[in-house]
């Protein structure tokens, strides 16, 4: 591959396999009363971010998704002690250095976080997670940090669906100052994630591989125009390419070039931070480079 254009960024999610490090060290819901076993796995996610953002530093990465499993079962009702406070210090040691280091934090809660859902308890634990996420960025003091998140379902019902989205989401200030809506590769285009999004005030993330297989009626380029003008910081897209031997969607080990030209192209020369999201983790990224 040819070099980058010298205004996008480059990251990847969750956990670097050079450093044998990661963020998403969990536990079972059963011991979820067992406090030190709960604090030992957290400190050893927060010191594995740690590594990864002064290796990220000496390589020339500027983005990094924090694995959604930081603190393992953080929403829920029965967490075992008040994780916000105790970690405190190390959470904002982290976000010293991703500061320093001039790298943009982001979370992605997983598909069940769906604040438009008709279920009023789904609702609620959505809300619950997405606060979670706003906070530990709120304590890495990220000002530029970004939860990703997916529309949901549409239930049969798209405009009834993302009305309920945007009720439940728009007085949600804590989470909308990192909030990002992303296109999916089944529901929503990115003509209806980015009419949410400009209702919400928040941005529109286009992912090359998720727009191919659900375009609606917009090119990528026309499609990267449109969510532009709804980030007041650098836009976020995502990059990956398509894994032949999986379903549609599924992510391939590394990027291939036809992918990447295919999204500078589209860029049309302006600036953008990418997330690449590849199964190689950190090695996908270092190609483009």
């Amino acid at each position: 591959m040819t070099d980058s254009h010298p205004d996008i960024r480059f990251g990847y999610p969750c956990q670097n396999e050079t450093l044998s490090a990661t963020t998403n060290r969990g536990i079972k819901l059963a011991s979820i009363e067992d406090v030190e076993r709960i604090r030992n796995k957290i400190g050893e996610n927060l010191n594995d971010l740690k590594q990864m953002l002064l290796w990220n530093r000496e390589m020339g990465i500027q983005l990094f998704r924090i694995g959604q499993h930081l603190i393992p079962f953080a929403s829920h009702p029965s967490f075992p002690y008040e994780w916000a406070a105790y970690h405190r210090e190390s959470m904002e040691q982290i976000g010293e250095i991703a500061r320093e280091t001039e790298q943009r934090l982001s979370m992605h809660p997983g598909q069940f976080i769906n604040p438009g859902s008709p279920n009023d308890e789904v609702v609620e634990r959505s809300l619950a997670e997405l606060t979670y996420s706003a906070t530990v960025l709120d304590l890495m003091n990220a000002n530029n940090g970004v939860i990703v998140l997916h529309l949901g379902g549409a239930y049969g019902d798209k405009p009834s669906a993302m009305r309920r989205f945007i009720e439940v989401m728009r007085h949600e200030s804590q989470i909308n100052r990192y909030l990002a809506l992303e296109v999916d590769e089944r529901v929503w285009t990115a003509a209806e994630v980015t009419e949410v999004a400009n209702e919400l005030g928040v941005g529109a993330i286009i992912d090359n591989l998720h727009h191919r297989l659900n375009p609606g009626d917009l090119s990528l380029e026309d499609a990267i125009r449109l969510a532009r003008p709804t980030w007041e910081t650098r836009p976020k897209l995502h990059l990956s390419s398509q894994d032949p031997s999986k379903k549609a969607g599924a992510h391939h080990a590394s990027i291939l070039p036809e992918d990447w030209f295919e999204l500078l192209g589209a860029l049309n020369g302006e600036e953008a931070d990418i997330m690449v999201e590849a199964k190689g983790k950190e090695k996908a990224v270092l190609p483009l480079l």
